[in-house]
């Protein structure tokens, strides 16, 4: 059943906070529009939290996931779940849906911490960097995570996909999950999530690019919102991928090299 707190979003108020009674109409209006107040505040009004909000969120935007190799998830030992990262949304609401189900709610998800604004996923959700690098503390955080008995869920991109070398796809996947996984004597299960973003996305990414905007705030991210409104009522196939054994990850590769190895297999599912 909902919860009884509502979490509401007033943009509003939001951008007169941080831009005084100054904040122009205009964009407040563009804002509201592009961040779909409505949309988002009539679902949210449900008071849904955790696993089950991932699952009506889906529901709510009418997105269906036709999910393969549900026999390949562990449920006798502790894992890491290694994903690609298409949409930046629908892929991080439906990695929280399937394992969320599978492990009754004992997962953690380590996102970039721009998502860290859903708070009915609080307690699921922990930021492992935030935009533009890694702070001390978000690293002692993950360490903890690591140690602790919950599932581990990871895009190890950091960030969704972009257009790299004429082709869209995952950044170089960070060697975090590799390291810490071996230490931590967890097995790595690949999930490949098939999806991508509009022509519009990738076209505000490289304008950020080209104007150096990018280096302070990842321009693209503030579509994420209405490229998920965008995306309703679509199917994605999710693939589910066997468990790899940490001792797989051996000094014959070095860990960065391993993730790079990660990345090209979960693509290949």
């Amino acid at each position: 059943m909902p919860a009884t707190e509502s979490y509401q979003i007033d943009i509003a108020a939001v951008l007169r906070k941080k831009l005084g009674d100054k904040a122009p109409k205009w964009l407040i209006r563009l804002a509201k529009k592009l961040l779909h107040e409505d949309f988002l505040n009539t679902f949210f009004k449900e008071g849904y939290t955790g696993v089950e909000f991932a699952e009506k969120a889906l529901e709510y935007m009418k997105v269906t996931l036709k999910v393969e190799g549900m026999e390949n998830i562990p449920t006798d030992r502790l894992i890491t779940v290694a994903s690609n990262h298409p949409l930046g949304g629908h892929d991080a609401l439906a990695l929280v849906s399937i394992f969320g189900r599978a492990y009754d709610g004992n997962i953690r998800v380590l996102v970039n911490d721009f998502l860290m604004v859903l708070k009915q996923l609080n307690g699921i959700f922990v930021p492992v960097n935030k935009v533009g690098g890694q702070s001390r503390g978000l690293s002692a955080q993950t360490e903890g995570i690591f140690q602790s008995d919950a599932q581990v869920l990871f895009f190890p991109a950091g960030k969704c996909a972009r257009r790299i070398d004429g082709k869209i796809q995952d950044p170089a996947w960070k060697k975090t999950f590799i390291t810490k996984s071996v230490e931590h004597h967890r097995d790595i299960v690949p999930m490949h999530f098939i999806g991508k973003n509009s022509w519009r996305f990738y076209f505000w990414d490289w304008v950020g690019n080209v104007t150096g905007v990018n280096k302070k705030f990842p321009l693209a991210m503030a579509f994420l919102v209405d490229e998920m409104y965008r995306a309703q009522g679509k199917t994605y196939r999710v693939v589910i991928g066997k468990p790899i054994p940490w001792q797989t990850f051996d000094d014959s590769k070095k860990p960065i090299e391993w993730a790079a190895w990660m990345k090209d297999y979960v693509e290949n599912l």
